[in-house]
């Protein structure tokens, strides 16, 4: 519910002020949004990139997954399974994002005298597609924070643009030809009250001299008669 504005001075002041910071503050906002945006368009480029990568070594690692069970007692998917996946943060227009820095795995204890040679190799296209992946899934978090921060930001751009900005606007509008209409009222006024004083002035000199001429004459007509 839109609060009931005060048509006075001092809230003209305040409605003023009220809109210069979000005049100040709408371009720091504009700014915000437009490197949320291209972060998120590089982003994008490069989420597809590394989807499309993860793609191209799961085909490769398809070719042969059948005999992944062949070797009785290795587990080769177990092997290539990540222990860790190591990552810092970083601030990106206000927002902190994750940034993947490694991914840590356990060491591989099989014979390498016991196992044909295609467990190294799966072991070693495992762990590159799990590394990939959790990139992936790094830069997926990235793109859901930054998408999340992005939504804030355009629905303050649109509320300061669309909404408090034209408020301020219209009140100060609104106060200003109140104030306006006061001022004409209170000059109109003045006008009349004096024009009253005066008209008063008036009434009550016209008896005076009316009661001055009278006295004048009769003093002239006594002194005719002597």
């Amino acid at each position: 519910m839109r609060r009931k504005i005060r048509l006075t001075r001092p809230e003209l002041k305040r409605q003023r002020d009220m809109l210069g910071r979000f005049e100040r503050y709408l371009p720091m906002l504009k700014l915000k949004q437009q490197l949320l945006q291209m972060t998120i368009q590089q982003l994008t480029r490069k989420r597809n990139e590394i989807a499309e990568r993860c793609n191209q070594i799961r085909q490769q690692i398809d070719e042969y997954r059948q005999i992944f069970h062949t070797i009785a007692g290795i587990n080769v998917e177990q092997l290539a399974r990540p222990t860790k996946v190591s990552t810092h943060r970083e601030n990106i227009a206000g927002v902190w994002i994750p940034v993947f820095e490694t991914v840590t795995f356990a060491p591989a204890d099989y014979s390498l005298f016991g196992t044909p040679p295609w467990v190294d190799r799966a072991i070693a296209d495992l762990r590159k597609l799990n590394e990939t992946q959790a990139l992936l899934d790094v830069l997926q978090e990235q793109h859901t924070i930054l998408s999340k921060a992005l939504t804030k930001v355009i629905q303050r751009v649109n509320l300061f643009e669309k909404v408090l900005i034209p408020r301020c606007r219209e009140n100060i509008r609104i106060i200003r030809i109140h104030l306006g209409e006061e001022q004409t009222a209170a000059v109109a006024r003045a006008k009349l009250a004096k024009a009253k004083l005066l008209s008063q002035q008036e009434a009550s000199r016209l008896p005076r001299e009316l009661s001055r001429a009278g006295t004048t004459t009769k003093t002239t007509w006594k002194e005719q008669r002597k």
